[in-house]
């Protein structure tokens, strides 16, 4: 149980440094790493259905470097609930999926803010999980995810407005 709660603050740190990233393919790297260590802690507190989530999210990490389809997407989220669906056996077992769901749209049909924010939903949903199953280091990341991801979405709002700005001053 605690090198399953240290990995989870291994977790906690490359959330971090992930959400703190404006280039979207940097945040997609660093949230593959993440995703691996996560699945891994959840493995190690017994959290299986969580587990499975943060694995197969790590997968659909990889594979939204490649690809921006909508039927990719579609696949994930559907091996997602069949997966997650023979080892859920609580209501809240459902919240990991369901975070990892919203990921998993962000990453594939979204970019900039709009993929952020469906980031920021799914990490609520996260956040929810890992009060329920004890994960600390994961509790400690979705909370400053949720910060810095605000922090960030806040960051390139400022930025699109100020870019607006210049383009409608006279030259």
């Amino acid at each position: 149980m605690l090198i399953g709660q240290i990995l989870g603050f291994v977790s906690f740190a490359l959330g971090l440094l992930c959400f703190m990233q404006k280039d979207d393919k940097r945040l997609k790297q660093l949230m593959l790493v993440m995703n691996i260590n996560h699945s891994i802690h959840f493995l190690l507190i017994g959290a299986v259905t969580s587990a499975i989530s943060a694995g197969l999210s790590a997968f659909r990490t990889g594979a939204s470097m490649k690809t921006k389809s909508g039927w990719v997407a579609m696949i994930f989220v559907i091996a997602l609930v069949i997966l997650s669906a023979q080892w859920a056996v609580h209501w809240y077992d459902w919240l990991a999926v369901a975070g990892a769901c919203c990921g998993t749209f962000g990453l594939f049909c979204l970019t900039g803010i709009k993929m952020r924010l469906a980031l920021l939903t799914g990490s609520c949903c996260w956040l929810l999980n890992n009060i329920i199953v004890g994960s600390i280091g994961g509790m400690f990341l979705e909370t400053f995810v949720i910060c810095v991801n605000l922090n960030t979405i806040y960051g390139l709002y400022r930025a699109a407005q100020a870019q607006t700005q210049a383009e409608f001053q006279p030259g």
